[in-house]
């Protein structure tokens, strides 16, 4: 069984990509006519998703839910320049590389997740990276941590998702693994950290 593995969350967490989604979704926005208030969908994104943010406007507006995700995903990917790494993400991901640390990705991203991952270096960190083109229902189900953990033979105790939202506590803990996150919560498995640089004083 293997020791300490780390299943790290990507937008907010190694990526300072939020800047970039939200000027795609102000881009789809403005191509459907709707109207953007910036503060407004950056709370949504923050406590929700991408997703469940255009599966309500889709409703709201009577549009196809699936074309605001294809304007929303093109808009994405021409801003890939736009996002940059969260500081101390490739020093935390050299570092637990070092210590023999297994570490994977599993990001409500698509595939533009492998693109942007590539352009930064970081891709070869990673056992396997899951995006939401892998099949696994959305977060906070434990699928895709339970599929990780059968396949790698890990073991949940030493398993630890690193994230910074609400949602990705709860993954933690419906998945019977620890958390590590920007947030503080009365969750057990979780432990707060304030930058990723705080990563190597836990004790693991």
């Amino acid at each position: 069984m293997q020791e300490t593995a780390f299943i790290w969350d990507l937008d907010g967490t190694l990526l300072d990509s939020y800047e970039a989604i939200l000027a795609g979704i102000e881009e789809t926005y403005r191509q459907f006519s709707l109207p953007y208030n910036k503060k407004e969908v950056r709370a949504f994104i923050l406590k929700y998703s991408v997703q469940d943010l255009l599966e309500q406007v889709a409703k709201e507006r009577g549009l196809d839910v699936g074309l605001l995700n294809q304007v929303r995903a093109r808009s994405l990917a021409e801003k890939n320049a736009q996002v940059i790494l969260m500081p101390g993400a490739r020093e935390a991901l050299a570092w637990a590389n070092q210590r023999g640390i297994q570490q994977f990705v599993y990001t409500h991203k698509g595939e533009n997740a492998f693109t942007i991952l590539r352009a930064l270096g970081l891709d070869s960190y990673f056992t396997e990276i899951l995006t939401s083109q892998s099949g696994f229902a959305r977060k906070p189900s434990p699928e895709a941590a339970t599929y990780l953990i059968n396949k790698y033979h890990l073991n949940p105790d030493r398993t630890y998702y690193i994230g910074d939202r609400t949602l990705d506590i709860e993954f933690a803990q419906n998945s019977g693994i620890q958390s590590i996150n920007f947030l503080a919560s009365p969750a057990a498995c979780n432990q707060q950290i304030e930058q990723l640089e705080d990563i190597s004083s836990l004790s693991f």
